[in-house]
């Protein structure tokens, strides 16, 4: 068997234990009809514990650390075991349901007293441990790199080092040498980290075990987070000539410039609206392609609960619709990496330009 049809055979067992696996939670969840929304909300959002698996009403989860603080009850730390899935309350705290008053709080921590969110929620949730995962990840893969070039020196790569020195080439050739200039040497460190992170992270929750499988990038807040981190590099590094040409653009008539200031309004919101682009492009990109795999699985109960014999035969096709979906979220995890890190680059580029 060749090396091409290995893979390919790994990925379809991976894709078909997965439909099990997903088949498994959502026949043994609870004996109502199957609600298509709620599985894949479930799916693609974030919670205090690890959902493995739900089987004959039993539900099988890791548990992670809530760490709480409020006014009231001081400093608290626990598992968040300790809610029994959200059906027990614990040191006078519980997870909102969709009983709760205020809808956007389903599925956070309340008091039970007032029925709001805590003063601090520093809980270790699911998608903040997969983003300790990717870091682990990434930490041992760039350790060991750095030891085989400190033993193999000038040596041929080999190894792990094959793998991921054309990757860091191709960041500092392609993406920062291009976008930056001469200029690039002092942004490679954090241009790496970004693509790293985003890459791992990527082809993690595209792995449907504990302890991947989470929707990182996926997650508004973190998308947001690596965008500002951008913006205030951007802000940084900027030089008088960037904020001339933002304030004072040339080539434009001056009445756009000082009796009506439009140009510089524009030049200004652009350079705010910049990191808001960098984080729905992400986040849409990678929740959309979650979303499309769990509608397919979705169809197999859907059709299901209408008859056996057509939930068995929509299997069939969600199944090889969603091997071609996972290969082309493999792609797209690349693809987003490099995008991300693309526009970064330039960003940094336009903000060290110097006079020409």
């Amino acid at each position: 068997m060749t090396m091409h049809r290995k893979i390919l055979v790994k990925v379809m067992l991976s894709v078909f234990l997965t439909s099990a696996t997903l088949t498994a939670n959502a026949a043994g969840g609870g004996g109502g009809p199957f609600q298509p929304g709620e599985f894949i909300l479930d799916h693609i959002g974030d919670a205090y514990d690890w959902h493995i698996l739900t089987w004959n009403g039993h539900h099988v989860s890791a548990p992670l650390p809530v760490i709480l603080y409020s006014k009231q009850s001081g400093l608290s730390v626990f598992m968040s075991s300790k809610f029994h899935h959200g059906s027990h309350a614990h040191k006078g705290y519980i997870i909102a349901d969709a009983d709760h008053p205020n809808k956007n709080l389903k599925g956070k921590i309340v008091e039970v007293s007032t029925g709001e969110r805590p003063l601090l929620d520093l809980s270790i949730t699911k998608n903040v441990f997969a983003i300790f995962v990717a870091f682990a990840v990434m930490l041992w893969v760039f350790l060991s790199l750095a030891k085989a070039y400190a033993s193999r020196g000038t040596q041929a790569p080999k190894g792990l080092q094959s793998w991921v020195e054309p990757v860091l080439l191709f960041v500092r050739d392609d993406i920062a040498r291009p976008a930056i200039g001469y200029k690039y040497k002092p942004f490679m460190p954090y241009l790496l980290t970004l693509f790293f992170f985003i890459l791992v992270s990527n082809l993690m929750g595209l792995i449907p075990f504990f302890p991947f499988g989470a929707n990182v990038t996926g997650n508004i807040g973190v998308a947001l987070v690596l965008a500002v981190l951008t913006f205030i590099v951007t802000t940084a590094v900027s030089t008088k000539m960037y904020w001339g040409h933002i304030f004072n653009t040339p080539g434009v008539p001056w009445w756009l410039k000082i009796p009506l200031p439009l140009m510089p309004f524009i030049e200004l919101t652009g350079v705010i609206t910049k990191p808001f682009v960098l984080m729905i492009r992400l986040f849409a990109n990678i929740t959309a392609g979650h979303i499309i795999v769990m509608g397919f699985f979705s169809l197999i109960f859907i059709f299901g609960q209408m008859n056996p014999a057509l939930g068995y035969g929509a299997s069939v096709i969600s199944v090889l619709f969603s091997i071609f979906m996972f290969f082309l979220e493999l792609l797209v995890a690349f693809i987003q990496a490099y995008v991300f890190t693309l526009l970064s680059a330039l960003y940094f580029g336009m903000a060290v330009q110097e006079h020409h």
